[in-house]
């Protein structure tokens, strides 16, 4: 993005911010859904992180790299937010009396499908990871970040990135040849399962 139009958004220019959202909210949303596993609630981060965008847009570095970084970082801060509030939501609910619940058939029918095996096996692995490392997946294998990127993104260092990112992988790996340990040649790749999630 040049520094011409940087600077319009630092003053507020609906224009240019417009522009600033066209070019990166596919990459938002992207983020947020991998870091969320939901369409709706990444529509939702999505949304949000482009109103503290506004909000902050004052702290846009005029002549400064790519603003992917910040926005991404942005985002990540808003998935934090939102998943304390809903966590927040849904320790209320398990409070409440609880009613019949009827058996969800579709789980069952989708346990038939090799892929859908997969991606499941692959988003519950995700789900075990510490949130440091979800995020940091997400960045660099989702998003397609340098390290150096999503540390920038994250606020820390290029070595913690790194550190996470193996860790990561590592029970990421082990976790789908647990699943599988008979078949190597189909084994659920990281860079795979993010694409597909």
């Amino acid at each position: 993005m040049d520094m011409v139009t940087r600077a319009r958004i630092r003053d507020g220019d609906a224009d240019a911010f417009g522009q600033l959202y066209d070019e990166f909210a596919r990459t938002v949303y992207n983020h947020a859904f991998r870091l969320t596993g939901d369409w709706s609630t990444a529509e939702d981060v999505m949304s949000l992180t482009f109103l503290e965008t506004w909000r902050l847009r004052g702290r846009i570095d005029a002549d400064g790299g790519s603003l992917r970084p910040w926005l991404l970082g942005i985002a990540t801060n808003v998935a934090r937010n939102t998943r304390r509030a809903s966590r927040r939501y849904d320790n209320a609910l398990a409070r409440m009396p609880r009613n019949d619940q009827v058996a969800d058939f579709a789980e069952e029918v989708a346990g038939r499908l090799d892929d859908a095996e997969r991606v499941a096996a692959l988003r519950r692995a995700y789900a075990q990871l510490r949130r440091a490392e979800q995020e940091v997946i997400s960045l660099v294998v989702g998003s397609e970040l340098s390290h150096a990127e999503a540390a920038e993104a994250l606020g820390v260092s290029v070595g913690t990135v790194k550190s996470r990112l193996s860790r990561a992988r590592r029970k990421l790996d082990k976790a789908t040849a647990e699943r599988e340990p008979s078949r190597p040649a189909q084994q659920v790749t990281v860079t795979r399962v993010m694409r597909e999630v």
